[in-house]
């Protein structure tokens, strides 16, 4: 089924055109999707569609299939649809408006540090341009949020970080290891102090977790980022900002390697 896009004459659509310019018609092939069952089915239904949107299938400005269409093809109810469609509008991947049906928005306006959003930007074609945008966003914050838990950190704190870290030592496999990653990196974000931290934990908790798995799989050497981990934790220990937010940056620059070196040959660590 060929991607409609939006456009044409009459008042509704000239309104609805000031969001997205319409663009040339992208062909892309129907496929009917297998049934969808179970409780959440409009879960499923606008995990589906998400990806679609996300690896580019829909182009931003497309005209989505309508209710029936959609319905057909996941062989679900089209209020099954509805809700999924409300879930996406929920996120900005999608608007609107009656007598025209659904479009994709421009990306711009996507939320990008909603939890489905960064899976499925993980998991799309621009994987690779993804994990380095997600490093440039790291350099942003970490570093001082970081030295910022040195200066700050509770007690309480600092035994989240070093369990995290310890536990990180001793996973026995790659998922128990990506989840402590996770808890350590997001315990340093709450021992920074700072509330409007707090909600970047999704960023931690999706597309870091996408990223560590990633590297994880992609190299020997765990040893040496368990090295870069400890500093980390070590420094926050002794509250020392500088060396805490200097042992960050190697961290990430070890993980700029792995990412830009991931073709082949020996990779160096994890992030």
């Amino acid at each position: 089924m060929a991607n409609r896009q939006r456009g044409g004459s009459g008042s509704g659509k000239a309104a609805a055109a000031e969001s997205v310019q319409p663009t040339a018609k992208v062909s892309v092939t129907r496929q009917v999707s297998p049934r969808i069952a179970g409780t959440f089915v409009h879960f499923s239904v606008a995990n589906e569609i998400g990806q679609r949107i996300v690896r580019g299938d829909y182009p931003p400005g497309t005209i989505l299939p309508n209710e029936a269409e959609w319905s057909e093809m996941f062989g679900v109810g089209r209020s099954v649809v509805r809700e999924a469609i409300k879930m996406l509008m929920a996120k900005n991947l999608l608007a609107s408006r009656p007598k025209i049906g659904s479009w994709v928005e421009p990306r711009e306006r996507w939320n990008l540090l909603d939890r489905e959003v960064l899976t499925w930007y993980a998991a799309s074609p621009e994987r690779h341009a993804f994990l380095r945008t997600v490093q440039e966003f790291r350099y942003i914050i970490e570093p001082e949020a970081a030295a910022l838990a040195a200066v700050r950190r509770s007690d309480a704190d600092m035994e989240a970080i070093s369990r995290a870290c310890r536990e990180m030592g001793t996973a026995a496999t790659l998922s128990e290891r990506t989840a402590a990653d996770t808890r350590f990196h997001l315990a340093i974000l709450r021992a920074a102090g700072n509330e409007l931290l707090l909600p970047l934990g999704a960023l931690i908790d999706s597309a870091l977790e996408g990223l560590f798995v990633f590297v994880t799989r992609e190299v020997n050497d765990i040893r040496h980022a368990q090295d870069l981990h400890e500093d980390i934790e070590k420094n926050i220990r002794l509250q020392r900002p500088d060396a805490t937010r200097k042992a960050v940056r190697r961290l990430l620059a070890n993980t700029d390697e792995v990412i830009a070196n991931q073709g082949g040959g020996r990779r160096p660590g994890r992030g």
